[in-house]
């Protein structure tokens, strides 16, 4: 019988492969999260830098930064939560932990919205990282804080069904994709 980690594995392998096939450099599916984000104007949200073939937020970074702060995460260290730096569309950006591009300098901010990378996402608001539990204990945290907006940002096609999730994987809030806004059921 497949253990929890084996079935975690074999979805994201699944979902890698998908997500390879949607990615298309060539065209901005940053529609629908710019739409999102519009409405929430000056509320400070991080991003993340894409790597690989992971859908790209910048160009709705980019317009949200025009009116207020915008970050993007730092690896602080193996099991502890990210912390994010203010990000604009002209800082130097150097490499950071796992080949992720990082702000070289700048202030510390606590986000109130924050873009999540994925590797798959069901439709009630299930999400499957990379494995490190970078953002669960991230979203934990800023949970602990106050409300805390966690939009999934993915291609439509690494959607999946069943996905094997444990207790501490933090829910999403919403699900943009290059095609629709998905409000999770339950929510």
């Amino acid at each position: 019988m497949a253990t929890l980690t084996d079935r975690k594995d074999a979805a994201r392998a699944a979902a890698f492969a998908r997500r390879k096939a949607a990615h298309d450099p060539q065209i901005s599916a940053a529609g629908h999260l710019s739409e999102v984000l519009a409405g929430y104007r000056g509320v400070p949200l991080a991003g993340y830098a894409q790597m690989r073939t992971e859908i790209d937020p910048t160009p709705a970074m980019e317009e949200a930064a025009a009116h207020g702060l915008v970050g993007m995460p730092i690896i602080m260290g193996a099991g502890q939560p990210l912390q994010f730096r203010v990000w604009t569309p002209d800082c130097t950006m150097v490499p950071g932990p796992f080949g992720a591009s990082v702000p070289e300098n700048g202030e510390w901010m606590v986000p109130e919205i924050v873009i999540v990378p994925l590797v798959a996402f069901d439709r009630s608001g299930g999400r499957l990282g990379y494995g490190g539990g970078f953002y669960d204990r991230t979203l934990e945290g800023l949970r602990a804080r106050g409300p805390v907006m966690a939009i999934g940002y993915a291609y439509a096609a690494q959607q999946a069904d069943d996905l094997p999730l444990e207790r501490t994987d933090q829910p999403l809030d919403l699900i943009v994709t290059e095609t629709e806004i998905i409000t999770p059921s339950g929510r």
